[in-house]
């Protein structure tokens, strides 16, 4: 069954830093592109990032929304099928539900998509709150 689960999210003060891990089942997802997506209440859900899926000679690169370039950075972890999402720096902004998505689609070739809706399977979220 093809399954991602959100995982890593708690309370942070402004300034911390929290990694977000995104483990899939039923597929190999370093060869998938995925997204990270946050939403906060009352608005609508944004892109932090995208990474696309490896290729016979590629790997995935990392694409950040201007608000996450320089503070977050998405890596791919091989040995246990997960993504993560490390985050620096976090501000009281950052605060929401994040997600990770992937479209499923293999081989799909370079590039990956900050359009949410681009995605058709999500996990369940994990929630991030950054306070003092």
């Amino acid at each position: 069954q093809v399954q991602l689960v959100e995982s890593g999210g708690g309370q942070v003060q402004p300034g911390g830093s929290l990694t977000l891990t995104c483990a899939a089942s039923g597929f190999h997802l370093p060869y998938y592109r995925v997204g990270w997506f946050r939403q906060a209440p009352g608005k609508e859900r944004e892109a932090v990032g995208c990474i696309d899926g490896d290729g016979r000679s590629y790997r995935g690169v990392p694409l950040y929304s201007e608000s996450t370039e320089s503070r977050f950075t998405i890596s791919k972890d091989y040995t246990d099928n997960t993504l993560h999402l490390e985050m620096n720096a976090l501000k009281p902004e950052d605060t929401a539900v994040y997600y990770c998505a992937t479209d499923l689609v293999l081989n799909a070739g370079p590039g990956c998509y900050m359009n949410p809706q681009k995605y058709d399977r999500w996990g369940q979220g994990t929630q991030v709150t950054v306070a003092s």
